[in-house]
């Protein structure tokens, strides 16, 4: 199998070579107020199977969704980000060596529930997974406005509830954004130890400005900034987590990500940036740090401006549209970014039809 940077550096050569031939197609984008079955949106993607190398483990869904031998991946599941999060599944399927070994956890919420299912089972007759409700009453009255509307989406705090939303019995978990695709095998990632007590994992971004996260009304006040005292707290993206879900528990972080919420919604603003700064909060200065090729983010521009950026030096192993900008939406308004070129073979969506004449060349990667 190739390399994830291998694999990255030749569909930069590929693709900056045939871009300009690329066809504008009107946007089409889907909104969460008129979500339908957007099963005929889509293209079934191929049948992957496992490797020789791969255990065999329980064909029945049931069994699997438990099967602590399984990759466990917790998504949510929003019909505005739809595109993205089919897009993630292909890449990850694509790339890893046992596919069948994997077990996807969807959290949805309000009545297209059924609907998202049904386009998942129409894209991936095979996936293994199961579509949980996640009951946006819980988190409603907590959140307060962010610096983009987008942050503010009940379903964006759902990472939250993870270890109250899944099944009892799934012990630990990946939680991956619907804006990312995985190049390399995920398998790689899920092996990754969390050292000692240490409930999360994920790459830490210690040469960023830390304080710049929270308000000076919080860095002001000692009673509530001396949660970092004894610690060296460092930026992580949340998008890209793996979670012992069963510590999460008996430190029952999701009560004191909630606290934190309600003293930012009641008490005084201590941050802009949605559901990141709690888990900062939290978890900051005491997680697993992963290498940063888990984690190329930041790649849809900042929270304000939809910008073009480049990949940050080094291998790469997930791509992360973290930001404005969303991949799909600037290849179909005919504004894409150089990066959003990697996204591009990973679409299953019909309205990119344009990319297929391309696909025999990508099949030697």
């Amino acid at each position: 199998m190739m390399s994830g940077s291998r694999l990255v550096s030749r569909l930069i050569i590929i693709f900056s070579i045939i871009s300009t031939s690329f066809f504008t197609v009107e946007s089409i984008r889907l909104l969460p107020d008129s979500f339908e079955d957007a099963s005929s949106d889509f293209m079934e993607a191929p049948a992957y199977q496992n490797g020789l190398e791969c255990s065999v483990l329980a064909k029945n869904r049931l069994l699997l969704a438990c099967d602590p031998s399984a990759v466990h991946i917790a998504m949510t599941l929003d019909p505005a980000y739809l595109r993205g999060t089919v897009s993630a599944v292909h890449s990850i399927l694509k790339h890893t060596s046992c596919p069948e070994n994997i077990f996807f956890h969807f959290i949805a919420s309000g009545t297209s529930q059924g609907s998202l299912a049904k386009t998942l089972s129409s894209v991936f007759p095979s996936l293994s997974f199961k579509v949980y409700t996640f009951d946006e009453t819980i988190v409603k009255n907590l959140i307060s406005s962010s610096i983009r509307q987008a942050l503010d989406s009940p379903l964006n705090y759902a990472r939250s509830y993870l270890s109250e939303i899944l099944s009892s019995c799934v012990s630990r978990v990946i939680y991956l954004d619907s804006d990312v695709i995985v190049v390399n095998d995920i398998q790689k990632l899920w092996k990754i130890s969390l050292s000692g007590s240490r409930t999360i994992g994920a790459p830490e971004y210690c040469h960023a400005n830390f304080t710049k996260y929270f308000t000076d009304s919080f860095w002001s006040d000692r009673k509530l900034s001396s949660v970092f005292d004894s610690k060296t707290p460092c930026y992580f993206n949340t998008g890209v987590m793996v979670i012992d879900l069963e510590r999460w528990r008996e430190g029952d972080y999701t009560r004191k990500i909630e606290n934190w919420m309600k003293i930012q919604k009641e008490d005084k603003r201590i941050y802009e940036l949605g559901s990141l700064p709690p888990f900062l909060l939290v978890f900051g200065g005491d997680i697993e740090a992963i290498d940063h090729q888990w984690n190329q983010h930041g790649l849809g521009g900042d929270n304000i401006v939809s910008s073009c950026r480049s990949l940050h030096p080094g291998p790469v192993s997930l791509i992360h549209w973290s930001g404005k900008g969303k991949p799909w939406v600037r290849l179909d308004d005919g504004k894409p970014c150089p990066i959003d070129y990697l996204w591009a073979p990973y679409d299953l969506h019909k309205s990119q039809r344009q990319y297929l004449q391309y696909n025999q060349e990508l099949e030697i990667l």
